[in-house]
């Protein structure tokens, strides 16, 4: 409560009637009323927000969204229980309160006048922020403002010259070996350990200078938990970037991985304005906030359409953001889903950033203050560039073609000449998402919208003739061409595509010729679902071939509208190329922006997305009903709640490795691909190398000079520290004996538990069982894809709140990095073996073969999954923890992916639920 009254228990019904009171203190509206089974509660005049109060007084700070994440963020201790964590809350909202009227506040006019603005909307806090802040004398505000115009107060970027390529000098083992022991002191670390000390050595031969063209220096390098990896690759790429003034890439597969290199390079600059510039962490462009997207959220909420008060903290962070980065960053992504608002007015990363390629680039007001444009232009002068897989392997893919039509590449990876790729185990993954293709309903809506704009009543976006219009105004082919491609593009699905291929009534209405074959595929995936179809939770898949008569003569007409939607693009893109050629004299730097970045957005979809498309149309016309050797070519229904939400047409490379050679590996000049679960240990008892699986999918296994190895083994006393446990009695069919087995798992630690699932529905199934149970103990219970958090939130209240346990899928296994008490049980709802969709076995008939060799295939995968969430585990010399699978026939030789002292005991429940007990306690 809100009153001086001090913390007590009430009743599940006393408290569903808080949200409506007079005034209550929260941390997480919503979360809240998830837990006491309500739906999310609007904005009110008594419902005081603390994670509110909190992003405004420290804006572009972390915060674990939960009363723990918020006591530990303003400096109080870890409260124990429920009472103490009411408690808690009150004492974190007075300091906060404390902290704006204290004589050194920042910006304390700035924070001011927003928060008249805040007032103006009816935020709860407005009255008390006032108060605090009217503590200390104000300065007199020469003109009125809003405060909600933070574009007109970011700084501005400034071109300089080129940097020029990079230089060849190369880096020795004992140089590698020097830088570490300084950063290792700068850490305030003793000294490197030797298994470190030796890794920053060996990675150093990535960074030598190759002998050939097309014969990269690559080195794959396992180093098991422990080992102090990232330092260890940090020394030799710093010094390289040192000694021949380029910028060493690495690339990460998790936004958690990258923010943790962003903060271990502290040790290589200290000072926090060199690190801002020697540092720079890349991600793709719909990662960050678009400024113009703000200014029209916050001028429709002005107007009475939107959340005022979320767009209103979203600007207050904008100005105190070190890079605009609204996924993974310093972003609370927890903001706009503490109170229930229409998705439209949420002011969310998803509707902030440029999702849609809508970018007007230098014809934009805030061009010049742009968080994209900035980071673009530091990471060409940065040392460290840190991205991740999705950006260097997209962006190389894109570069290379244009390069290969003699145009000059994007400069984003233009400097792609030495990479590290840690969670190197991701890289064939991304390589697969890269380079597959997908027509389906949604994504043909999304081109059309690329180029006619919104077409439906309060949407926002902007299309061809918003971007493009006035640059060709005055040349009358490329206004043709513009006339054209927004005409033809009538004939791409609208919105509502699912709801007229696929209705809950049956009775399809499909408009256009691309969702008539989506509809023809949609009934011949329904005929064949048990024919050799792959069906689940997710939707449906059947292979493409045979194919049906009436989808083969529904793709001719759409491969005929997709043509004419290309010919003119590709005519317009021709026309603008002509424009940068012969006006280039006459162009200021503005307009000649602005028509190479119309370019980028029509290569990707003139040159790329709509010849694949068409592409793989037109494949479906071969008499042959052989499969493609090089691809696999499927046709997916995904479903949601029972519903069918979109039908596809998809296309995935085999072997992705030879498209991510090609593009990434072959141009460059050295690579290290490392992880701490490379190898397979289960091929050597099978007699081969554990690096053959790591060489297939990095694509190694062809290049013309071999890759090296290395393999450094953990530091860490497994044997000790670790326990790993099969329960032989639980029916892994049953959510209901999985429920109750983890719930025993769960209270025998005291919490701090980890629960991983491979299919949401189970993970939904056993949430609903489990939740009352711990609650009775006091033990928080969170879970992905059910609390109204994402990913990385959800685990920042896992790792802060000591005693609470998780539930999720693959994202959680591998976004986790809870080191310490937080994380001391994981348990497996059953082995994790891979689906056996058509994909899968194409890449298992390709890399393995029939029988036995199939059969090491899926090992290996299940093998790798087993070793990175045993590596969540235990994370420091001092954790501890238990390993437990509750699965009765998993194979004793998955486990061979444990380092080794990693002991796999099997037993009932009862001896498992003792064990975790007495080794935990």
């Amino acid at each position: 409560m809100a009153d001086d009254a001090g913390a007590r228990r009430i009743k599940r019904g006393e408290a569903e009637g808080l949200f409506t009171g007079p005034a209550v203190i929260v941390a997480h509206a919503g979360l809240t009323a998830r837990r006491l089974g309500l739906a999310p509660p609007p904005r009110g005049p008594g419902l005081f927000d603390a994670l509110e109060l909190f992003a405004f007084v420290r804006p572009a700070t972390f915060c674990a969204p939960s009363p723990t994440g918020l006591a530990l963020a303003v400096g109080l201790a870890e409260p124990a229980g429920p009472e103490a964590q009411a408690l808690a809350l009150r004492e974190a909202v007075g300091l906060l309160l404390d902290e704006l009227a204290g004589p050194d506040y920042p910006a304390r006019e700035a924070a001011f006048t927003l928060n008249e603005t805040l007032a103006r909307a009816g935020w709860p806090w407005a009255d008390h922020v006032r108060a605090a802040l009217s503590a200390r004398p104000l300065r007199e505000r020469r003109e009125r403002s809003s405060g909600l115009d933070v574009w007109s107060r970011l700084p501005e970027w400034e071109d300089e010259a080129p940097r020029g390529e990079a230089g060849c000098s190369p880096v020795d083992s004992e140089s590698a070996r020097i830088r570490l022991e300084k950063l290792l002191e700068a850490a305030g670390l003793d000294e490197a350990r030797p298994t470190q000390s030796d890794y920053a050595a060996e990675a150093a031969f990535a960074f030598s200078p190759r002998d050939e063209e097309g014969r990269p220096r690559v080195l794959l390098a396992e180093a098991g938990t422990g080992t102090g990896k990232t330092l260890g690759y940090l020394a030799p790429a710093s010094l390289w970037a040192e000694r021949n003034a380029g910028a060493a890439w690495v690339s990460t597969y998790t936004r958690a991985l990258q923010r943790q290199i962003d903060r271990e390079s502290a040790g290589l600059w200290p000072d926090p304005e060199v690190r801002r510039r020697k540092a720079v962490v890349r991600k793709g462009r719909e990662n960050y906030l678009c400024l113009l997207n703000l200014q029209d959220m916050v001028q429709a909420a002005q107007l009475g359409n939107g959340d005022l008060i979320g767009a209103a903290l979203v600007a207050r962070w904008a100005l105190h953001s070190r890079d605009g980065d609204m996924t993974g960053g310093d972003f609370p992504g927890w903001l706009p889903g503490l109170f229930a608002i229409a998705p439209g007015g949420q002011a969310s990363a998803a509707n902030l950033v440029d999702r849609r390629g809508e970018c007007v680039h230098a014809a934009c007001p805030h061009y010049r203050t742009c968080f994209v444009e900035k980071t673009i232009r530091a990471s060409r002068k940065a040392d460290l560039v840190i991205a991740n897989h999705a950006l260097v392997v997209t962006q190389a893919a894109f570069d290379g073609a244009r390069t290969a039509r003699g145009l000059k590449q994007d400069g984003e990876t233009a400097a792609l000449k030495r990479i590290v790729f840690d969670e190197g185990h991701h890289l064939f993954e991304a390589a697969d998402s890269a380079f597959s293709a997908c027509l389906s309903g949604q994504e043909a809506a999304e081109l059309r919208r690329w180029i006619r704009g919104p077409e439906g009543r309060g949407r926002r976006g902007r299309g061809l003739e918003q971007r493009l219009g006035e640059l060709c105004a005055d040349n009358e082919p490329a206004a043709k061409a513009l006339n054209d491609a927004i005409r033809a593009a009538a004939a791409l699905p609208g919105e509502g595509v699912s709801g007229r291929i696929a209705p809950a009534s049956g009775e399809i209405n499909p408009v256009g010729p691309i969702e008539r074959f989506l509809a023809a595929a949609l009934d011949q995936l329904r005929a064949r679902a048990t024919e050799g179809t792959s069906a689940n939770e997710f939707g449906l898949e059947c292979a493409v071939r045979p194919v049906t008569e009436p989808v083969l003569e529904a793709a001719r007409a759409a491969a005929q509208a997709l043509a004419a939607v290309e010919a003119p693009l590709l005519a317009l893109s021709r026309h603008l190329e002509d424009i940068l050629d012969d006006e280039a004299a006459e162009l200021d730097s503005g307009v000649r922006a602005r028509i190479e970045g119309a370019l980028r957005g029509l290569d990707r979809r003139a040159r790329m997305t709509l010849p694949g498309w068409r592409a793989m149309l037109a494949a479906l016309e071969e008499a042959s009903d052989e499969p493609d050797p090089d691809f696999v070519d499927w046709l997916s229904a995904e479903a949601a709640f029972g519903r069918i939400q979109d039908v596809a047409l998809c296309r995935h490379w085999i072997d992705p490795t030879v498209p991510l050679e090609a593009a990434v590996i072959m141009p460059a000049h050295g690579v290290l691909v490392t992880s701490a679960t490379l190898t397979d240990p289960g091929a050597v008892e099978d007699g081969g190398d554990p690096f053959d699986a790591a060489r297939v999918r990095t694509g190694a296994a062809r290049l013309i000079e071999p890759a090296r190895t290395l393999k450094v083994e953990s530091p860490f006393d497994y044997a000790a520290n670790s326990r790993v446990l099969v329960v032989t009695d639980v029916g892994k069919d049953d959510p209901r004996q999985t429920a109750a087995a983890m719930r025993e798992l769960f209270l025998a630690a005291g919490g701090g538990a980890l629960g991983l699932f491979t299919a949401i529905r189970r993970l939904k199934a056993v949430y609903e069982r489990l939740g009352p149970e711990l609650a009775k103990a006091g033990i928080p219970l969170y879970a992905q894809h059910v609390d109204p958090l994402e990913v990385g939130a959800l685990v920042d209240v896992f790792r802060a709140e000591r005693d609470s346990c998780l539930l999720g899928t693959d994202a959680v296994r591998d976004g986790v990095d809870v080191p310490g008490r937080s994380l001391r049980l994981l348990a497996f709802d059953r082995a994790p073996w891979p689906r056996p969709d058509l994909l899968h076995r194409a890449r298992r008939q390709r890399f393995g073969g029939e029988g036995a060799a199939g059969r090491a295939w899926d090992d290996a995968l299940a093998r790798g999954r087993i070793a990175q969430a045993f590596g969540r585990l235990i994370r420091r010399a001092d954790d501890r923890g238990v390993f437990v699978m509750l699965d009765a026939a998993t194979p004793t030789r998955l486990f061979a992916a444990l380092p080794p002292g990693a002991e796999v005991r099997r037993m009932g429940l009862a001896d498992a639920v003792e064990v975790v007990r007495e080794f935990l306690d």
